[in-house]
């Protein structure tokens, strides 16, 4: 397992701007932390329900079907690159929208946000089930991304006016190193350089 890979997506998909985090952003520049924190709580409940839900049916499948594992190392790298391209074409001036920061907002965008649940479907099954079967292993790792997931989400509500003027000031050149960073999670996801090495 290629734990630097692993630990790379993870950062950079929580951490870069999504629909979830412009909402925090927009949240606490408009309510206060306070406010948002309530919506911070619902999205890392919800955000951790589905990693973990994700682990269950997935563990499943790939017991009984080992080629779904080769199908969602496919189908995640090209969702990486996916994110690559949204993340290196983005305008996060334009992005925020105005909503109510609730818990339950909070936690109903988390299953209707498709970063979020195609993430949480694709990240334990293409980097660590390839090498880990144990229960508490996976438990494990479901505890890191919920981790990491919660401190980004923490993160742009502490420090939301912050890294919104960062990012608008130097808007183009995060979103390229954020998208490059993305292409070689993608690459080494895909499997391809187990097959270079032979």
């Amino acid at each position: 397992m290629n734990i630097a890979s692993f630990l790379l997506y993870c950062v950079i998909v929580t951490f870069t701007p999504g629909p979830s985090n412009i909402v925090i952003l927009a949240a606490v520049r408009q309510e206060g932390f306070r406010q948002a924190a309530k919506y911070i709580t619902g999205a890392s409940i919800a955000y951790s329900l589905l990693v973990a839900a994700s682990v269950v049916v997935n563990r499943e499948l790939v017991t009984g079907m080992p080629v779904v594992l080769t199908v969602l190392r496919i189908a995640g790298s090209l969702f990486i690159l996916y994110l690559a391209y949204q993340i290196y074409r983005m305008d996060v001036s334009k992005a925020a929208a105005k909503q109510t920061a609730s818990f339950m907002s909070g936690f109903w965008m988390q299953f209707l946000n498709p970063k979020v649940v195609l993430f949480t479907i694709t990240v334990i099954p293409i980097y660590v089930m390839p090498y880990y079967s144990s229960g508490w292993v996976l438990a494990l790792f479901v505890g890191l991304v919920s981790l990491i997931g919660v401190a980004a989400y923490f993160s742009w509500g502490l420090f939301g006016t912050l890294l919104k003027g960062i990012l608008q000031k130097y808007q183009k050149i995060s979103n390229i190193v954020f998208a490059l960073l993305l292409v070689y999670s993608a690459v080494m996801v895909s499997g391809i350089t187990d097959i270079a090495r032979g």
